[in-house]
């Protein structure tokens, strides 16, 4: 079993920047998976960017367009979600997903262990 844990949401300016670590509170995120997913207000939630283990291969959602980078550092367990040039479509929350394999998948449903989401609001 494998508990990831989001952290570094909250309150952002418009055309600013974020980070977001996900670490495993039980388990670890050694030789697994992890993908960073979001759910906006009234939307469904949607991939933002995935990144193998160790982290050959990274996928990201349509709508990242280049101002969003997820990497891992495999000697801290962590991995990490920056966001850049953030605009008010980039509101909600962010949640870090896990699963027991180590290719990395677009499809959500392939990440079977699921942080509590941490939220990134962009103020105009």
């Amino acid at each position: 079993q494998v508990q990831p844990v989001e952290s570094g949401g909250g309150l952002v300016q418009s055309g600013g920047s974020v980070t977001l670590s996900c670490v495993a509170s039980a388990g670890t995120l050694e030789i697994a998976a992890v993908g960073w997913f979001r759910q906006a207000p009234g939307k469904e939630r949607d991939l933002v960017a995935a990144i193998s283990w160790p982290g050959h291969t990274i996928y990201y959602g349509d709508h990242v367009k280049g101002r969003f980078t997820i990497s891992r550092d495999n000697a801290k367990n962590t991995v990490y979600l920056q966001g850049s040039d953030l605009g008010v479509e980039d509101t909600a929350v962010y949640y870090c997903a896990a699963r027991s394999g180590s290719s990395a998948y677009r499809d959500q449903s392939r990440y079977e262990y699921w942080g509590q989401g941490t939220q990134v609001t962009v103020s105009s």
